[in-house]
């Protein structure tokens, strides 16, 4: 698969988990560090919009969103579902074969081609949609062309620092390929759900 088609398909999976949540859960703490599920519904709204500005070249001011924010929840709405959908959609129509190779600037990465941010923020829905699901006590079971895809990525790009990820932990014996991922990328995918 191509990294559209990643992108797509990690895209499509997070919006499926965001789907799921009920309407009384939205406060719910995530697996993320001081972020609520809608804090992580309002960080990929952030995302989408960003990586639309970075395409088109443009500025685009809002900071609440970014990794590390204290409280991206304000991004996601009254409605984050509706508001994520929009986003994706307004990012998707700006992503043609040329804007993905415009580079722009990256604190930690350096100068970065719209592809290669296209492919972080494959990693970066993966792990979301996870942080969701487990924040609601569901199974999440990503595609395996976008776990090994975000795998790839971790291993050459992960940048370890509070708001980005954690440190790598290590999986049970015998863990499967999405926990292996997870647990790179410092989550306890084997944990229950803290209360």
């Amino acid at each position: 698969m191509d990294t559209m088609q990643l992108y797509h398909r990690a895209q499509d999976d997070f919006d499926t988990v965001l789907a799921t949540v009920p309407s009384d859960r939205w406060a719910a703490p995530s697996a993320c560090t001081e972020w609520t599920v809608r804090d992580v519904a309002g960080h990929a709204v952030w995302g989408q919009r960003q990586l639309r500005a970075w395409a088109l070249g443009e500025d685009y001011p809002e900071h609440s969103g970014a990794p590390g924010s204290p409280h991206p929840a304000a991004l996601a709405g009254d409605d984050p579902l509706t508001t994520w959908r929009a986003a994706r959609e307004a990012s998707l129509a700006a992503l043609t074969p040329e804007t993905l190779g415009h580079t722009t600037t990256l604190p930690g990465l350096g100068e970065v081609p719209i592809a290669g941010i296209v492919s972080l923020l494959t990693t970066d829905l993966v792990a979301h949609a996870w942080d969701i699901g487990h924040a609601l006590g569901t199974v999440v079971r990503l595609h395996p062309d976008t776990i090994a895809a975000a795998f790839d990525w971790a291993r050459a790009h992960a940048v370890r620092r509070p708001g980005f990820f954690g440190p790598e932990l290590t999986p049970p014996a015998g863990a499967d390929e999405q926990t292996r991922l997870l647990a790179f990328l410092g989550r306890a995918a084997w944990q229950p759900v803290a209360a």
